[in-house]
């Protein structure tokens, strides 16, 4: 009993600690797994309630989605293979300060129509890539020594280090620095921004978890420790943000390793069925 408390403690340190400040600066509203966070010299699965603060490090795996919300509602996706790093998180009444490193990847940064007017300040690097962000609606990915960074509505400045910052304004403008050379802006086509897009989207039918979900999947049931603790430990270690929850059947005490926050049904079943015959889940099951 005592080894599983432990480990509950353990895992709720990251979802909790950032609670200490007043106004939380950002949060994770999805999550589509496998994820995880680099906090403090710790990496755990990332769960969605998740709050984010500076120096965290986020890391999406094969397949997977990332959707944050920041205080001054703006939203952050990410997408497969990347990895996210919040460089500042400093918010306030007076001015929203953020800068955000995609280290790898594709994301995209949203403002809501009604944070548009709200004083920020808000850099997002990509690979060696910085833009500077005036109520805007962008895409980017770094991957493979390239670096795109698409305007999709309102005024950007672009800039490679040591070089004159370039102003993008014009929906679909689109600027490319390939092996350390920056190239001509240019226009990228509605198709080809549609196809972007998706990589940062989260899909439907594929498992994704979500801030209120109700639904939750219940990988194991036991009364032996060492097979709930076995399961647990592989599962988060895969990226999956599996708990413990300790309940009775009849007069005994069981363990379930369970994902909680599925926002449907459906969405559980997929999950389930994603992990059935994988680190050490046979008959997962579904509740609401």
């Amino acid at each position: 009993m005592r080894r599983i408390l432990f480990r509950a403690f353990f895992a709720a340190v990251l979802l909790v600690s950032a609670h200490v400040h007043a106004q939380p600066a950002a949060v994770v509203e999805g999550v589509q797994m496998p994820a995880w966070i680099e906090r403090g010299g710790q990496r755990q699965p990332v769960v969605p309630g998740m709050l984010l603060q500076r120096g965290d490090v986020l890391h999406t795996g094969a397949g997977s989605r990332l959707l944050i919300r920041m205080s001054e509602r703006s939203l952050v996706k990410l997408g497969e293979n990347g990895h996210l790093r919040f460089t500042e998180l400093a918010p306030s009444k007076e001015l929203f300060r953020a800068a955000l490193g995609v280290l790898e990847g594709a994301f995209r940064f949203t403002t809501a129509i009604a944070a548009k007017s709200r004083r920020r300040d808000v850099s997002i690097s990509v690979g060696n890539v910085t833009a500077g962000i005036r109520g805007t609606d962008l895409w980017g990915r770094s991957r493979d020594n390239t670096e795109i960074v698409c305007l999709i509505e309102g005024a950007i400045e672009v800039a490679a280090q040591g070089e004159a910052p370039v102003t993008m304004d014009q929906p679909r403008q689109f600027y490319r620095r390939v092996g350390g050379q920056t190239q001509p802006v240019g226009f990228v086509e509605p198709e080809q921004l549609t196809q972007w897009a998706q990589e940062t989207e989260i899909q439907a039918g594929r498992g994704a978890a979500r801030r209120g979900g109700k639904w939750n999947v219940n990988l194991l049931s036991a009364e032996n420790q060492s097979a709930v603790l076995g399961v647990y430990d592989q599962v988060r270690a895969a990226g999956y943000g599996a708990e413990i929850f300790p309940t009775k059947a009849g007069e005994k005490r069981v363990y379930v390793v369970r994902i909680r926050s599925l926002p449907s049904q459906a969405e559980a079943r997929a999950l389930a069925g994603q992990l059935r015959g994988r680190y050490g889940v046979t008959e997962p099951t579904v509740g609401g």
